[in-house]
């Protein structure tokens, strides 16, 4: 079935199109998980969070101009959604992304922080505030360029893009400097 006809479906209330997208992203969306330091456990609880998310936002026509595949729209929600149960469990996850590699540094809130996190800590206190907002924004709360780009009342998303990418610039050099 197309992505366009699965959409339909879903939008129809299809319980075959709700569960053949459940069946067709569950494997790789547990293996993406893996770079959210979140349980497995976790992991589903998401990930069927996010399935039952998609198929609300289908039913209010939320995807009849979807402008990512369904996959990365599924992938997003349950993104959004890693972080939010990290942030219950009492921790922090802060994102530097060279290249749109993701790294992971992990700070819980009862341990004492290593070396990179507190460098880490460090150099995003020394940005300004847009790119602490900015990449707050984008690694913590999940927010993608084009919801930035309406939040920050951004001219486009493009400006974003550049502003994210100078901040990451600035914050490793910052780091490099320590």
């Amino acid at each position: 079935m197309s992505e366009s006809n699965i959409v339909l479906h879903l939008k129809q209330g299809d319980t075959k199109a709700l569960k053949e997208v459940y069946t067709m992203y569950r494997t790789e969306f547990l293996a993406f998980s893996k770079k959210f330091s979140v349980n497995n456990e976790d992991a589903l609880d998401c990930y069927q969070d996010a399935i039952i998310a998609i198929q609300e936002q289908a039913i209010k026509g939320k995807l009849d101009d979807l402008k990512s595949s369904l996959k990365t729209y599924l992938f997003g929600i349950g993104k959004y959604m890693m972080y939010e149960k990290a942030r219950k469990n009492n921790r922090t996850i802060l994102h530097v992304a060279p290249q749109e590699e993701v790294a992971v540094v992990e700070v819980s809130y009862h341990e004492e922080a290593n070396e990179q996190q507190l460098k880490l800590k460090e150099g995003l206190q020394k940005l300004g505030k847009k790119c602490r907002e900015v990449l707050h924004l984008f690694y913590y709360r999940g927010f993608t360029i084009d919801e930035i780009t309406d939040h920050l009342n951004y001219e486009n998303k493009n400006v974003v893009k550049s502003q994210k990418s100078r901040c990451l610039k600035q914050l490793k050099s910052i780091i490099n400097d320590f």
